[in-house]
């Protein structure tokens, strides 16, 4: 699907959707957790996790994919890994390739998560170089946009995060919905204990869904839009249930499993 034309992104209105995805529950372990804590964290959720209509798909260290990759197969649970390589392979070292990932089963990546972009200096075209070569080796990237605390304060937030959102997708073709995956994270509200309203989410959500819509408008209604930011059990309800909140990126509630079932209990 070629992206359409034009240099520039207007904001657009608000948009409602009356189809919604399935939900995806993705859950990123950042630096947590030995390959032996991850194997056992996978085999009991192969043999625990409860029957749901919600998308699971668990985000780990590149040390622990293939530990967590055995344990859980068979399993509903998807595979996913938290980075990606924008080279092919070759002379890159410490680096992860898409061709790596897809052996070990991967089926989704974090690329431009806001870890990424503050500690390691990820700009949008790399979040976007990484998001192609994922997409080359039929592995669905999960790209993360958001704000820092100020431009929200600023009330700039929404311009802000669509012209990340525009340049982050700079050159990305998809051919289905289920080709990418959006999440939107305000970076105040990671691991800070703050967490976005659910108005919050749905205003962002839609405001980006209203984008996806001039980027790949055939398939802009049905692409998968997450919140990201101190999501639990106790509202996560809340926030999937707007309009354009098609599920969340968890990262502390997601090393536990027990947190891991309450929120897929909750999104029954």
């Amino acid at each position: 699907m070629k992206r359409s034309s034009g240099s520039s992104l207007k904001i657009p209105v608000m948009s409602t959707i009356s189809n919604k995805p399935q939900t995806l529950l993705a859950l990123n372990w950042k630096m947590n957790k030995t390959p032996t804590e991850a194997a056992a964290w996978a085999k009991r959720l192969q043999e625990e996790m409860p029957e749901t209509g919600t998308a699971l798909a668990v985000m780990v260290g590149a040390i622990t994919l293939s530990q967590v990759a055995s344990e859980m197969y068979g399993s509903t649970a998807f595979l996913g890994a938290q980075d990606i390589s924008p080279h092919e392979s070759g002379a890159y070292t410490g680096e992860t390739s898409a061709v790596q990932l897809k052996d070990v089963g991967v089926k989704y990546v974090i690329v431009g998560h806001s870890e990424r972009r503050e500690y390691h200096g990820e700009s949008d075209a790399t979040v976007a170089a990484k998001a192609k070569k994922a997409l080359e080796h039929g592995i669905v990237p999960i790209v993360c946009v958001g704000e820092k605390l100020e431009i929200r304060e600023a009330g700039s937030h929404v311009a802000f995060t669509l012209e990340s959102l525009k340049n982050s997708l700079a050159g990305v073709e998809i051919a289905s919905a289920a080709d990418l995956v959006i999440a939107y994270e305000p970076v105040w509200a990671i691991g800070t204990g703050k967490t976005a309203t659910a108005a919050d989410a749905e205003e962002m959500a839609s405001a980006i869904r209203g984008s996806l819509e001039q980027l790949y408008p055939a398939f802009a209604s049905q692409i998968v839009i997450q919140y990201g930011g101190s999501v639990k059990p106790d509202n996560i309800q809340e926030i999937c249930g707007q309009p354009n909140v098609n599920g969340a990126l968890v990262g502390g509630a997601a090393l536990v499993l027990e947190s891991v079932f309450g929120m897929l209990e909750a999104l029954k």
